[in-house]
């Protein structure tokens, strides 16, 4: 998956909105809370993920905590051909789901789960 595939699979997800933060990171966020970063110049994007699996994929090569929001169980990685494709859409997925799931229940429930 390239960054402009990475782009369409963020943007394609319900209720989501773009936006510019620390000047250079595009940020995807669904009701103002991000799931996606994308740092255009080093090609490194940023996704929330379930704290059960955040050690096993660290564990990956090119894949690390993200810096200042691993805390909060972010992974950055260092490009978007370290994973295959289909197990990086999964984790947008996650990622979107995981933001969604701790918004009030009725601006949640207007967000219906893709496939």
């Amino acid at each position: 998956m390239n960054l402009d595939q990475f782009r369409a699979k963020c943007a394609a997800l319900p209720g989501v909105t773009r936006d510019i933060k620390w000047q250079t990171r595009e940020v995807y966020s669904v009701a103002d809370k991000m799931f996606a970063v994308v740092s255009a110049d080093t090609g490194q994007v940023s996704l929330k993920v379930e704290k059960t699996r955040f050690l096993e994929l660290t564990d990956h090569p090119g894949v690390i905590p993200a810096p200042y929001l691993a805390r909060h169980g972010w992974i950055a990685i260092t490009n978007t051909y370290v994973l295959p494709a289909t197990e990086l859409a999964g984790l947008i997925n996650t990622s979107w789901r995981l933001v969604r799931d701790k918004l009030p229940a009725k601006m949640r429930h207007t967000l219906p789960i893709p496939d």
